[in-house]
């Protein structure tokens, strides 16, 4: 199914219902699995978050994890602690070109049963459940910060405290104390420096409930849409927080930068307006902290005619495609001069955009909602994109909800 965007016409009062951050569902989901007294409001309705509810109530041998990658490093240390436990744990083609080994790595230190089934560092693997028993490890926290998380979320159920030493530049910091924040929620006792995390075992004996806020990855593309508006549209975003733990909330300082604002209204409702602004020449960004802001914000750059220099973007390259490929290739269909490297993507905008492109999206939920906004500016088609259920089932219909003329064809 491909998506053709026309035009955009802003309807007046729109409030936009986003869903819960996959982020912090997974992670609840995995403390949740470890402490059944916890229970989870406003749960993200993902494709990921629902590959990972099934796999943790999937009584079958071989789990198959598909594109989603949390839910695969999340299990791979959920596994690895539950003794008794023997699982095959697989994905798509994709997924076993995506590196594991630091994580199996770390919990082999630990004592932990695993076993690569192909090609050593990467998916599949088999891993026999059993008491781990933690040490201080060194763990290079470069690759995936999800590596890091996924040891955390696990660590208060072992018998002793675990020590982590982070060893490199440290990946998306912000999704590592978004763990942390949700393990002091709970209760957990834990402490962190710049290099190094401790966390204590830890008993949850009374029921406790956390609401997960809404996605920021989500709303970054209504950020992108109102800076490609005229001055004076609005829009209203419900459940997000201006003490969020996500590390995509820097959208809301950046997109300032592009004449839009950010008020927080009664009732965790977030409403954006255009407002006049003065475009930066060049745009210089460092996307260490939220690499998966890093599409909306080159192609917002694009449409605005700005050019930047876009860095930090080393996790892209494993991401669900090689996302810095991806974008120069999709960029370049619409004018745009681009040169990238190994963690950085160099962007010239043309003064004008070539109409009536067909945007490929790699089975990449981001690539195809980062370059949807473009049909307020210019029509456009999104190749494959049933592909945003991975992170956001209703984006179609919610763009359409805000004004976007949309049409479908298979």
């Amino acid at each position: 199914m491909n998506a053709s965007l026309s035009h955009f016409r802003p309807v007046p009062k729109v409030v936009i219902q986003l869903t819960g951050s996959k982020s912090e569902t997974n992670r609840l989901r995995i403390l949740r699995a470890i402490y059944p007294l916890l229970d989870i409001k406003n749960e993200s309705d993902s494709d990921d978050a629902r590959v990972l509810a099934m796999s943790l109530q999937s009584d079958q041998s071989v789990i198959d994890c598909g594109m989603a990658g949390t839910a695969f490093r999340f299990l791979t240390a959920y596994l690895a602690s539950k003794p008794g436990s023997t699982k095959t744990l697989t994905g798509s083609a994709r997924m076993q070109q995506r590196p594991i080994g630091p994580l199996v790595h770390a919990l082999r230190a630990w004592g932990a049963r695993i076993t690569y089934l192909q090609e050593e560092g990467f998916p599949p693997l088999r891993i026999e459940g059993t008491e781990l028993l933690p040490v201080a490890i060194e763990v290079d926290a470069s690759t995936s910060s999800q590596f890091i998380t996924a040891l955390l979320l696990i660590a208060p159920s072992l018998k002793q405290p675990i020590q982590l030493e982070l060893q490199g530049l440290v990946s998306s910091r912000p999704y590592i104390s978004m763990t942390l924040q949700l393990l002091e929620e709970i209760g957990v006792e834990v402490a962190e420096t710049s290099t190094q995390i401790t966390v204590h075992p830890f008993l949850l004996n009374q029921r406790k409930t956390i609401t997960v806020e809404s996605d920021w990855s989500s709303a970054s593309y209504y950020y992108s849409l109102i800076a490609f508006s005229p001055i004076g549209t609005s829009i209203q975003l419900t459940y997000l927080k201006p003490d969020s733990r996500q590390g995509d909330q820097k959208g809301l300082q950046v997109f300032q930068q592009l004449g839009v604002i950010s008020e927080f209204e009664t009732g965790g409702t977030l409403r954006l307006t255009k407002v006049a602004a003065i475009l930066p020449e060049k745009w210089n960004i460092d996307c260490t902290d939220c690499p998966d802001l890093a599409p909306t914000l080159v192609v917002a750059a694009l449409g605005l005619g700005v050019s930047g220099n876009f860095t930090g973007l080393h996790t892209l390259r494993i991401k669900e495609t090689d996302r810095i490929v991806a974008l120069k290739n999709e960029l370049e269909k619409l004018g745009a001069e681009v040169a990238v490297g190994p963690d950085f993507l160099r962007l010239t905008s043309p003064k004008s955009l070539i109409e009536d492109v067909h945007i490929s999206t790699y089975d990449d939920h981001r690539m195809a909602m980062a370059f949807a906004p473009l049909g307020a500016l210019l029509p456009i088609h999104i190749e494959h994109a049933a592909v945003v259920s991975k992170s956001y089932p209703s984006f179609w219909d919610d763009f359409k909800k805000a004004g976007m003329s949309i049409s479908f064809e298979s």
